[in-house]
């Protein structure tokens, strides 16, 4: 299935893609086609594969790389990869794993997977953030959200071949795709992975029952509380691009009651409000203010490999 836009295109571009310096020039269809992209698809499994002799007491040689991808060519491999399941899985499982991977750009409204459809790609999630949304006559409704802790399509490679939500790129980013078939072969030789894998899909499912129970039993400051904490974990930052408009709309609120709830963050400090951008000031204040079902999700996701520095 190739990724399209939900709604109007987005003006906004991805930055450094995969922790290259260069800004790809040119985003076509359902990837980024830039040189660079090319070197990291190479230099992903190579480098894995060069880390694995160098364990192993073999030689390796930098000269044979094409120049684009040994001049990106960095020391620590586990550095590089920014993914929490991949970078936390052994050097084996990296370089067989690592051929098939392709790095994309995240563009903001980009659709990955379409419900009731079949899933051809799973994307691990290197920056950026995916939201999970179902889709019923007259709305949506945002269940998760994943970051560079998960995979986009996990469970239904898991369990299913059909996608169950619509996932959406909430803030733009980078990420790892592969081709559903190449990764059921490589986690077939390679069960770590499948284990991982396995343990971010058992999180997200109470990810998901956690939120469609808090969205009928608590009130919008706890919501918007949980909301604003979980985002902050899936991207590891205190500064989200998002607007009230967007919460209105998935979370199933009023606008005007979630203007007045930031007010009242913001007046406690907890927040500080840009246009287009909130800021989170006081992180331990703010989970206070969340109820239950946010330490419930985080204690889940606690027991996903983590990644170092």
């Amino acid at each position: 299935m190739n990724e399209r836009l939900a709604g109007p295109p987005a003006n906004r571009k991805s930055s450094a893609l995969l922790g290259f310096d260069q800004t790809p020039s040119q985003i076509s269809g359902d990837a980024c086609r830039a040189e660079p992209v090319q070197a990291a698809k190479e230099y992903h499994w190579f480098v894995a594969e060069n880390e694995l002799n160098m364990l192993n007491h073999e030689q390796s040689d930098l000269s044979i790389l094409p120049r684009s991808v040994a001049s990106v060519v960095r020391p620590n491999m586990r550095s590089f990869v920014k993914n929490a399941i991949l970078a936390t899985a052994p050097l084996q499982d990296l370089a067989a794993i690592g051929r098939y991977l392709e790095p994309i750009a995240l563009r903001e409204r980009m659709v990955l997977q379409e419900p009731k459809k079949k899933v051809d790609y799973v994307y691990f999630i290197e920056s950026g953030l995916v939201s999970l949304r179902i889709v019923a006559a007259g709305g949506t409704f945002e269940t998760a959200v994943i970051g560079h802790r998960g995979a986009v399509g996990a469970s239904a490679l898991l369990w299913g071949h059909v996608s169950t939500h619509q996932s959406v790129v909430l803030f733009p980013g980078t990420a790892l795709r592969i081709r559903v078939g190449d990764l059921r072969r490589v986690m077939d030789e390679c069960p770590n992975i499948q284990e991982q894998l396995s343990r971010f899909v058992e999180a997200l499912n109470l990810h998901c029952a956690q939120t469609g129970f808090c969205g009928v039993w608590h009130n919008r400051e706890k919501r918007l509380a949980s909301w604003l904490c979980l985002a902050s974990d899936a991207i590891d930052a205190h500064v989200l691009p998002v607007t009230h408009d967007y919460l209105s709309s998935v979370l199933g609120l009023p606008r005007p009651g979630i203007t007045e709830t930031f007010i009242q963050f913001t007046e406690q400090r907890l927040i500080r409000r840009m246009r287009g951008v909130l800021q989170i000031d006081d992180r331990d204040c703010l989970e206070q203010k969340a109820c239950g079902c946010y330490r419930l999700i985080a204690g889940a996701y606690a027991l996903m490999p983590r990644l170092s520095g």
